[in-house]
């Protein structure tokens, strides 16, 4: 259900993003991929369980819950073992725009995208549970893994949309761009990605040196760089 594909400039963006979390010692499981943080990664593995600083207990399970839906454990860990719900759940919190429509341009930009991306977690988490009862009349945790299958369905494949779901659709868009940028910077999901030149080249990273410029708006192609040559590889 999360049918992602990873390209370099969307990778070069992940870091910047997921730098911002690396140094926070609250994690329980989800750790930056990047070598330098393996230390700081270390101990937040050994720390205490993960305390939601932003969602709910009830919904942090739900987030946790979809993120492992998009994706799944199968012949590798999927993002429950990869600690994603803690990566979203800092991210909201500290009002980090992961996916926006916004044109990010400033500090002021970011925060209020960051903003908007906290009452849309909330009020889709709502959407769903309402959608749940209207479908089946229960919540959605508490429905059959069937039942959450088809709404979910409904929201990410074209073919099986249904009308008055927009809320809903723009809501799963964006927990799957969390989601996504949560695992791949993650040791885990490093180690999953079919680019062997990348999984060279990415702990050898330094953290985002764009500061100024999270979204890379900015950024240039390398010329005749042997990294971006090795990660353009598949």
């Amino acid at each position: 259900m999360g049918g992602q594909g990873v390209e370099r400039r969307e990778i070069l963006r992940y870091i910047g993003i997921a730098s911002v979390a690396a140094t926070f010692p609250g994690f329980h499981q989800w750790a930056f991929a990047c070598a330098h943080h393996q230390e700081s990664a270390t101990a937040a593995t050994d720390s205490g369980p993960y305390k939601p600083i932003f969602f709910s207990p009830q919904q942090f399970k739900m987030v946790e819950h979809l993120a492992e839906i998009i994706i799944p454990e199968d012949d590798t860990p999927g993002a429950k073992s990869a600690g994603v719900a803690e990566f979203i759940d800092f991210m909201v919190a500290n009002k980090v725009p992961v996916s926006t429509s916004r044109d990010i341009r400033s500090t002021q930009d970011a925060i209020e995208a960051g903003s908007d991306a906290q009452r849309r977690f909330l009020s889709g988490l709502g959407w769903m549970n309402a959608r749940g009862h209207s479908e089946f009349g229960r919540e959605f945790m508490e429905c059959t893994q069937e039942q959450q299958t088809s709404l979910l369905e409904a929201l990410a494949y074209k073919v099986k949309f249904k009308p008055a779901t927009e809320s809903g659709r723009a809501f799963f868009q964006m927990m799957r761009d969390y989601t996504v940028v949560g695992y791949y910077t993650t040791k885990i999901g490093l180690e999953s990605l079919g680019y062997p030149g990348l999984r060279t080249v990415w702990p050898k990273m330094p953290s985002c040196p764009h500061p100024n410029d999270p979204e890379h708006v900015h950024l240039r192609e390398p010329a005749n760089s042997s990294a971006a040559t090795a990660i353009h590889k598949d």
